[in-house]
Parts: structure tokens; sequence; C-alpha cells
């Protein structure tokens, strides 16, 4: 492989520096680096990161390639500046044997625009009743150490015990979707004013705290660790962060969406913006905003949720729940967090690299843009500013909330271990 010159770069939003690239590793970093025999890439005013990891991705690939595949969710990471994906369970068949996380975990392998880590389901067909070969996938040549039924909820309070008790065994994590079933039986958006006004069904906030309140305690007694996927509420940030000062082994992620976007939205009654969880109030906007500057909240996920045109263009109560995020998720970062001063590009480097690869064990991501290291990393135009066109996604689907809305900064350059992914915006 050739040297790489990455000439000027704002390395984590800091003085211009310039990066070598040789092979597979940084080489080193510094100023008027020799680029004899070097590719350069000029990169005066752009930011340099660490290549982003996404702990909450669905690729749906095996089973609903109409949505999205290993191959084309895979490009999409690579457009936002994504070097390692981890990969939901929910897909059909389930991701809850050895054989099926291996086949995804080859698929992410074979295809090369980013790495895959499968996340194994805790329980057998995401049914919540028997616990899955969680030993046997991670055993397998996937290596999993994430478990989650994301899309459902391990609410019973035994099955989750024995879940955290298992994967406690090998550093593993359970991430918990958290929502109460039986408190959100035909509910639509979050329960509140506007759900009222609009006569759609209610999704209180309740449903998410309780199962989270419980999750943190069922954490604390076994001494394992658990994660809680797409947190939604102030109420939620309230209990992790008082788990967080007993000392309990507990991760929050929150969602691009989450970040920018609130319930308000929901009165257009476009399916796009039909969610789970739903889009909460402004209130807890602000609420999560903070969480994930102070720290409450370790790290941003996309749960980029790709859906095919039929399950979001039609009326809402029939359409699907999610949304797509690999290609938008950076931009949104730097409009809700770096534009209002909430965190610095190091702040992000860790919300969105750093921090993810630790709890999800992806070795070689997040690390440290420095000589030895491995040459995962991402370019970022922070000065750019552009309407969102799905038109020009690598996802296979288009339902994105964003579309005609103005957004900062674009990823012009992804390097996977020194192999360019992305450059000046094309895919490879």
């Amino acid at each position: 492989m050739s040297k790489i010159l990455i000439r000027g770069a704002k390395v984590l939003g800091g003085e211009p520096q310039d990066v070598l690239i040789d092979g597979e590793t940084i080489a080193a970093v510094g100023t008027d680096l020799d680029a004899r025999g070097a590719e350069v890439v000029e990169a005066d005013g752009k930011v340099l990161l660490p290549g982003l990891v996404d702990l909450h991705t669905h690729l749906r690939e095996p089973g609903r390639e109409d949505s999205e595949t290993v191959l084309t969710g895979t490009r999409a990471a690579a457009s936002g500046g994504y070097t390692a994906v981890f990969a939901m369970a929910n897909t059909f068949p389930v991701a809850d044997t050895a054989g099926v996380v291996e086949q995804v975990y080859r698929l992410g392998r074979d295809h090369g625009y980013c790495d895959v880590q499968p996340i194994g389901a805790v329980t057998v067909g995401l049914e919540g009743k028997k616990l899955a070969e969680l030993g046997a996938m991670h055993e397998s040549a996937a290596g999993v150490t994430v478990f989650s039924d994301d899309g459902k909820c391990v609410d019973d309070a035994v099955i989750m015990r024995r879940a955290l008790e298992y994967v406690k065994a090998f550093g593993g994590v359970v991430a918990q979707h958290a929502q109460e079933p039986r408190l959100t039986e035909g509910a639509q958006m979050n329960e509140g004013v506007v759900s009222a006004e609009l006569g759609l069904g209610g999704w209180p906030a309740v449903a998410e705290e309780s199962v989270i309140a419980r999750d943190v305690l069922l954490a604390e007694h076994v001494g394992s660790r658990v994660h809680i996927c797409h947190l939604s509420t102030a109420g939620s940030v309230e209990i992790v962060r008082w788990a967080k000062s007993r000392g309990i082994d507990v991760t929050a992620e929150v969602t691009p969406h989450h970040l920018l976007l609130t319930e308000e939205m929901v009165r257009t009654y476009n399916p796009v913006y039909k969610v789970n969880p739903p889009l909460r109030t402004e209130r807890d906007v602000h609420a999560l905003r903070e969480a994930l500057a102070d720290g409450t909240i370790d790290i941003v996920a996309t749960d980029h949720a790709p859906h095919p045109h039929e399950d979001k263009d039609c009326e809402w109560a029939a359409a699907a729940m999610g949304m797509v995020g690999l290609e938008t998720a950076l931009s949104v970062v730097q409009a809700t967090m770096v534009e209002t001063g909430l965190l610095d590009w190091a702040g992000v480097a860790d919300r969105m690299s750093a921090k993810p690869a630790r709890i999800g064990g992806a070795q070689g991501h997040g690390r440290p843009v420095s000589a030895g290291e491995p040459a995962n990393l991402t370019l970022v135009d922070t000065a750019y500013r552009g309407q969102v066109d799905p038109a020009g996604f690598a996802s296979r689907s288009r339902n994105t909330p964003y579309e005609g809305r103005e957004l900062p900064g674009r990823v012009t350059h992804t390097w996977l271990r020194g192999k360019a992914t992305l450059v000046d915006g094309k895919l490879t």
C-alpha cells in the first residue's frame, strides 16, 4: 500500500498538522512532514477525527435485503465517516446463533467498507422467553460481546438477570431496549399534550424510565454491565446519573434525531418522524444534549433503521418505525453539540469513536490519532453547509427526517486501516 500524507488537518479540531499514513498504520504526526513518495491529501481547514464507531446499526441482512444489505449499509457507514459498526440482531432469521452472527461478520469482512461486529440476540427469536446461545456466539468467529433484543424489550426481570449473569463470565454487555410493553400498547408517539391534540396513542416516558431503573439495579445486584439503547427522556438521564453515582456499571447512548427533533414534528403526520422510542419534548432534547456533554450519556449511536419506500409512504398508524442515520449523524452532532458550544471536536471523537469502541470492544478502533496507531480516520469539512438530499445516499433506503434541511459539515475522506473508502465525498 502506498503512503498517504494528510497535510494541514486540524487533528481533533486543534492546530493544523500533517498526518502520514504508511500501509495500515499512522507513521507520523507533526508539521512539515516529508511528502516524498506519498499521495498528498490537502486538508487545510478540515478536521481529522478517528474513524467513527456506531454501536447501534440495523443492516437488515439476512432477510430484509429490500431495506438494506451489509454492502449498502457499510457503504453508507463509510460515507458518514464510520470505520466500524455493530449490527443489531433483529434480522430474519434472528441473529441468535453462532451461524447467523458468523454470516453477518463474514459479509462485513468481505465487502470491506467498514468493520462489522454482529450483536447477538439475548433471547431465542427475540421472544423474551429463553436465553439465546450467548456463549456460542461469543466463542464463534464473530466474537460477539454485545447482546440485545433491540426492537423489543427484555421485559422479564428473571431473563434479564440471567443474561447479565451469563455475559459477566466473558466481559460482555447486555444492551437494553427500554420499553415496558404493557405501557406502550397501541402507542404511536410521545404521550403528552401533542398526542392528546392529535388523537394518537401516547407513549409515556415512564415506560422507558421504569425499565432503566429496574435494569441498573439488576446490574448492580449481579455486578455486570448494562448498556441503555437510544435513551430519550430527561427522567432517564436522571436515573442513569444516579446509577453512575452509585458506581453501577451502566453506559447509555443517544441518537442524533433525539438530539435535534421534537414531538412537534408529528403534527405533520409524516411517517418519516415515526420512530421507537418516539420523538420527545423540547425539555427532553435539552436534557439529552446536556447529559451527552457532561458524560452522563456516554455515546452517540445512530439506530440506523432503513425501511423500503412502501413501509413509510403510507398512513401514520400503518407505518414502520425508524429512520436512517449513518450518513447524517456527524452533521447533526455538529449542529446540536459543537455549534452550540456543548462539545468540542475532541469531545465528539470521544462520544462517537473512543467510547463506543471501548463499550463494544472494537479492537483497533477509537484509537488516538498518533504514530503507531491503526489508520482508521475520517476527514470532515466543517465549514460546509448544504441541504440533505437522500437521492444521493449510499443506503438502500431513503427514510431520513432531514430531507431538505440544511445541516453543517460533510465527510470528505474515510480511511479503514490506511485504505481509502471515501475520497472527496465519493465512495471508492
